[in-house]
């Protein structure tokens, strides 16, 4: 994706230089080709495709901390309660299930 970034803002500066070098062109010109050709564009894609991954990260986060608040619960002994399917080493320590 970065590869994608990194040739249209090369294609964008080279179409800016072109508006600046012109006989008709101007450098406001050029900066306003920059900017709504290449700049603006390429952080709207990137923001949109960058939204799976924020995503990911806040859902880690809620997990992580519906974890947290889980663990610092008390459970019946007054000891904090914990899940044994997060903290598998607990289950050597679980009473066995009858069949």
């Amino acid at each position: 994706m970065h590869i994608v970034a990194a040739a249209w803002i090369f294609v964008a500066l080279m179409m800016a230089l072109a508006e600046a070098t012109a006989t008709e062109g101007s450098v406001l010109g050029a900066l306003f080709t920059f900017l709504l050709y290449g700049v603006m564009p390429l952080a709207i894609l990137l923001y949109v495709m960058g939204a799976p991954m924020r995503r990911r990260a806040r859902r880690l986060a809620e997990q992580q901390q519906w974890e947290a608040e889980r663990a610092a619960q008390p459970g019946p002994a007054g000891k904090p309660s914990v899940d044994p399917s997060v903290n598998p080493s607990v289950n050597d320590r679980a009473a066995p299930t009858p069949d």
